[in-house]
């Protein structure tokens, strides 16, 4: 859902600034790069030490590099495969380092063994629920299901939690239960998106078998 309209809406924001990016000759794959080390760094820097609201912010500025890297290629016309695989591979990298930032938190200082393992899963079923697409789309399925959680709400959903929960180190109260809560949130989703498209490439290769067979027949 947030996929759809919040990614339109950027679109049109970052424009000007992709192609700024353009004429002073940096290529989309670089600002791919660049923004995917600038998640991984905010991420696996701050948030194992706590340091939620700064960790968020860090984040925030270079995760707009997944927007800003497709509108660049659209402006030049030269939207390819390698920078589709190139930009959906580190999109993977991104979120592991997030929600691995967050386990190393709470098998640490955080000291609590059961977000430990709930941030585990929501990495794990981040990267099951986008293998299941690209894996029956490689099998020639259109994989046609609006998950519940996908990756731009298990983002925003995950962010927006933790650049809150990082306000009570400003004397902000009660906001430190915001991250777990979200956490749990990210994870029964996840396994709900999962779950909807396990059974919608069922019932597609199901489909796909039936009209085989019977053009065969």
């Amino acid at each position: 859902m947030l996929n759809k309209y919040a990614r339109a809406f950027f679109t049109r924001v970052l424009t000007p600034f992709a192609a700024l990016l353009i004429r002073i000759g940096v290529s989309p794959d670089a600002v791919t790069l660049v923004g995917t080390g600038g998640v991984v760094a905010g991420a696996l820097i701050f948030y194992p030490r706590g340091e939620f609201f700064w960790g968020t912010v860090v984040i925030t500025l270079f995760v707009f590099s997944d927007l800003v890297d497709g509108n660049m290629a659209r402006q030049l016309g030269r939207s390819s495969r390698w920078g589709a695989f190139l930009d959906s591979t580190l999109d993977r990298v991104a979120d592991s380092a997030i929600f691995g930032g967050l386990a190393l938190w709470y098998a640490g200082r955080g000291d609590n063994l059961t977000l430990c393992a709930i941030a585990i899963f929501c990495l794990a079923s981040g990267q099951v629920v986008s293998y299941t697409k690209a894996r029956g789309e490689a099998i020639g399925l259109p994989v046609n299901v609006n998950g519940l959680v996908e990756r731009a709400e298990r983002l925003v959903i995950s962010l927006v939690a933790c650049g809150l929960s990082g306000l009570h180190k400003f004397g902000v109260p009660g906001v430190e239960v915001l991250l777990p809560i979200a956490l749990w949130i990210v994870a029964a989703g996840s396994a709900v998106t999962l779950g909807q498209r396990v059974v919608t490439v069922r019932r597609e290769s199901a489909e796909a078998d039936a009209i085989a067979q019977g053009g065969n027949g």
